[in-house]
């Protein structure tokens, strides 16, 4: 739970006491969810717990951050949340929200000075959806689809936020340090913390950040990519989904070209999907799994769930979501037969898709395909 250590002149991670209004927002805002599904009030869950009720509300509010408890206190408290009536889940949803902290206390703080890659939490694991959903939270204000149990049972008094608060001069230095490390990120060692940063500036809508996103993808996507050369592929990856999230959404179809065009990319991003979405659950430290595992190692039922929810053709990031839909289906059609409950959802994406105007030719050509595998899985 601790943060990162000093390197020359480089701000240290804040833990503890290091203070930092940061380091406490999210995870004190899941702890408030966590208590509110229970339905309990703060003085419930301080006498539970042991402690004054000013504590709970520290916590919540992330004066006092979970990040800086002992290990043990916490999970005692995770404990007591469930004992109460909390989901079991939120003691993994804590542990997550912690992590999504640091990134952002660490972003906030650092502005534009460096944090090598072995001390930067943003490098320290290949981030899942979930994780990434809950540190841009108090940026986009969308809530984290695992969260959302818990916002529906809370009982809530009166008008309340609906999400962890950053002010606006912590939001341009938490892009200001996603623009540093992507500048210095020059090493193979610093791949994953250069590659986590650039998605991260898709979330920035500003003018500087969009044109230096152009400037990457152009020099991405000019680079040939070997078919074992998973950073230059990520690379690339990144820059297209960025410019897509900022809506730029014609960058993809030249990413997605070069899918194609080789066999293990295509395998690379069907199990980079596989576990951005959680089907591959063994964490990983690199990016390197994206070439090593075998993509029929995992089922696939969830992916084609999670993607068959967003080939809406107003979606940003269609061209990609729709290449790797028709990808998978393509790899193991099997998937349609043996799990008839896929085909109903899927054929009414598809309908959706077909009937769309303004579909670039291969989009309309990929729902076309979908819509031949659903007619021979209904045979």
């Amino acid at each position: 739970m601790g943060g990162a250590a000093p390197m020359g002149k480089a701000p240290r991670t804040p833990t503890g006491s290091q203070g930092s209004r940061c380091l406490g927002i999210i995870a004190g805002f899941v702890l408030k969810l966590g208590r509110q599904s229970a339905g309990v009030t703060q003085e419930q869950l301080a006498e539970a717990a042991g402690v004054d009720t000013t504590t709970v509300q520290g916590w919540e509010s992330g004066r006092r951050p979970l990040a800086a408890m002992q290990i043990g206190d916490f999970v005692r408290l995770r404990a007591t949340l469930t004992r109460l009536g909390a989901p079991a889940a939120v003691g993994w949803h804590l542990n997550e929200a912690i992590e999504a902290d640091l990134v952002l206390a660490a972003a906030v703080d650092a502005s534009n000075r460096w944090i090598a890659p072995h001390q930067h939490p943003l490098a320290a694991n290949v981030h899942r959806r979930s994780l990434t959903n809950l540190i841009t939270w108090p940026i986009t204000g969308a809530m984290p689809a695992q969260l959302r149990s818990l916002a529906s049972t809370g009982r809530r008094r009166g008008p309340v936020a609906t999400r962890p608060v950053l002010y606006s001069d912590e939001q341009a230095r938490f892009f200001e340090h996603m623009l540093t490390l992507t500048e210095q990120s020059t090493t193979p060692e610093s791949a994953l913390l250069r590659r986590q940063a650039v998605y991260l500036l898709g979330f920035d809508g500003s003018a500087d950040t969009r044109e230096w996103l152009r400037s990457e993808w152009r020099r991405a996507s000019q680079r040939r990519v070997a078919d074992n050369d998973v950073p230059r592929l990520l690379e690339a990856r990144s820059a297209s989904v960025a410019l897509a999230t900022l809506g730029e959404r014609d960058v993809l179809d030249g990413f997605t070209a070069r899918l194609s065009d080789h066999p293990r990319p295509e395998a690379a991003n069907l199990n980079y999907w596989a576990y951005w979405i959680g089907e591959l659950r063994d964490d990983q430290v690199d990016d390197q799994f994206m070439l090593d595992t075998d993509p029929g190692s995992w089922g696939g039922v969830n992916l084609v769930q999670h993607l068959t929810q967003r080939v809406d053709p107003a979606s940003p990031h269609l061209a990609l979501n729709l290449h790797t839909l028709c990808a998978l289906i393509a790899s193991r059609p099997s998937l349609l037969t043996d799990w008839p409950h896929l085909r109903a959802p899927l054929a009414q994406a598809v309908e959706a898709g077909l009937s769309s105007n303004g579909l670039a030719r291969v989009e309309r050509d990929q729902f076309a395909g979908l819509h031949y595998a659903l007619r021979i899985a209904d045979r």
